[in-house]
């Protein structure tokens, strides 16, 4: 876990008491202040390795709210008690983490990131009737079917943002000659397949090229290659950022002026740091700008104030996904696994995020994605 600051009880109760004279304390904290025993909440993600600017910033958002809430009373009189677990986002290592977080006694779990770790996960915590609650797990499949009811996300699926990037090229940008590239993995092979899709399903698109890579890889200018001779005016690239700033520097540096889409799991500073100069122009989907919301705002602060940055990715999912559980334990007053499920889907909850629920699939109802671009070293939401 990230090295939480010392000295910082008073500040907390200070800042909780102002949250609550402006409107924007959770709701769902403070009751009774009885001895009860404490709800116990996993979270797990990639907190090493490449992808954990990905993972921190939901550590970041549930130690916050959990302290905030734990210093009014907690729920109904029950402390809240984190157990982070790091899986790389790596599936063998999200099986490892969700068998020792149940092994702790959780009763619920917020995560995992990365879709390919999620799935893992999903069936270790179905077995045990523990409720989890993704902030960036987008693979459709997650949600379909009926096989993990107790499965929420706060972030849009892939297809959503696969429909918004095929919309953006086609209608936007105005091109038509498209490559599709992805990492086979859940998450970004999923989402190339319905780029494919909708694609196929436009006569003016033209796909010239659609192929896998292999994430990790140091060289790839085989597909650099294969994209040059191709003739495409567009990548739309499925897959994480180590990869993608891989791609796209090989590309520049051949002096192709290709024009790069991706996907969620690029939206992040370090596909910009690590990319440099080559991210500029390059476009992204990612969750809706909330900026302007003021639970968003006071988010950002709280966070700002006691990690001495903005947060990252996912941070704002992350945050909503906390308090829409923990409002299910409040409302519910219960821990029970059948009441939790019932709330979560029954009721609308102001977030970060703005008001939302679950639909019965367990996709989170009022959220959606939007196109950004690199712009002078930072993401830019496209208006136009």
């Amino acid at each position: 876990m990230p090295p939480q600051k010392k000295g910082n009880i008073l500040l907390t109760i200070l800042m909780a008491l102002a949250i609550i004279t402006s409107g924007f304390f959770i709701s769902s904290c403070g009751d009774t202040h009885e001895d009860k025993e404490s709800i116990k909440i996993g979270i797990v993600g990639a907190h090493s390795g490449d992808l954990a600017s990905y993972g921190i910033p939901t550590v970041h958002a549930a130690t916050i709210i959990a302290e905030k809430c734990n210093a009014e009373g907690g729920i109904n009189g029950r402390p809240i008690e984190l157990m982070v677990e790091d899986d790389g986002c790596k599936p063998e290592m999200a099986t490892s983490a969700a068998t020792k977080v149940i092994g702790e006694n959780v009763n619920a779990v917020i995560g995992h990131i990365c879709s390919g770790a999620t799935k893992a996960a999903l069936g270790i915590y179905k077995e045990s009737n523990i409720v989890t609650i993704s902030p960036s797990a987008t693979n459709p499949p997650l949600t379909q079917g009926g096989e993990y009811p107790n499965f929420f996300r706060t972030i849009a699926s892939d297809d959503d943002q696969a429909k918004l990037e095929v919309d953006f090229v086609l209608n936007v940008l105005k091109l038509s000659k498209i490559a599709i590239i992805h990492d086979k993995g859940d998450y970004g092979k999923g989402f190339a397949e319905f780029v494919k899709q909708f694609l196929e399903n436009d006569e003016r698109a033209e796909i010239l090229l659609y192929e896998g890579i292999t994430p990790g890889a140091v060289d790839y200018s085989a597909i650099v290659n294969k994209i040059k001779e191709s003739g495409a005016e567009v990548i739309i690239y499925g897959g994480y950022h180590p990869e993608a700033s891989k791609i796209l520097t090989q590309l520049r540096k051949k002096g192709m002026e290709t024009i790069f889409v991706s996907d969620d799991g690029v939206k992040d500073d370090t596909f910009i740091k690590v990319a440099k100069k080559y991210a500029e122009g390059v476009y992204a989907t990612g969750p809706m700008d909330t900026s302007k919301n003021p639970l968003a705002q006071e988010a950002k602060k709280e966070h700002k104030e006691k990690y001495g940055e903005d947060p990252g990715a996912f941070y704002f999912n992350a945050y909503s996904a906390m308090l829409v559980l923990l409002n299910a334990y409040k409302v519910s007053d219960s821990i029970k696994y059948e009441d939790i499920v019932k709330t979560l889907k029954s009721e609308y909850v102001d977030t970060p995020l703005g008001k939302i629920s679950f639909d019965e699939k367990g996709d989170a109802i009022g959220i959606g994605f939007a196109m950004y671009q690199v712009k002078e070293g930072q993401f830019v939401e496209v208006t136009e």
